[in-house]
């Protein structure tokens, strides 16, 4: 679980705005497009690696992941939401 005073103070690197923790619903469809080679980051690179937990931008249209605890707050690492079934 991420720390709640940590939460409070991380923003997307890109727009400066809040996060919040993505629910369970939509880690699980993020996790099943990963796992059918059907997600890409922002880098255009595929997603193999499941993600434990990830961190919303406030406007819905990315994720950052959350891998082993730590959140990738890297806007090449981010997952583009738009399209995910």
């Amino acid at each position: 679980m991420l720390d709640p005073e940590l939460l409070e103070i991380l923003v997307c690197p890109e727009t400066k705005t809040r996060v919040q923790l993505a629910d369970a619903a939509l880690l699980e469809r993020v996790n099943r497009a990963i796992a059918g080679s059907r997600l890409t980051n922002r880098a255009g690179q595929k997603v193999v690696e499941t993600i434990d937990g990830g961190l919303v931008r406030e406007d819905g249209r990315l994720l950052y992941p959350i891998r082993d605890g730590i959140p990738v707050m890297l806007i090449d690492e981010a997952l583009p939401l738009d399209g995910l079934g």
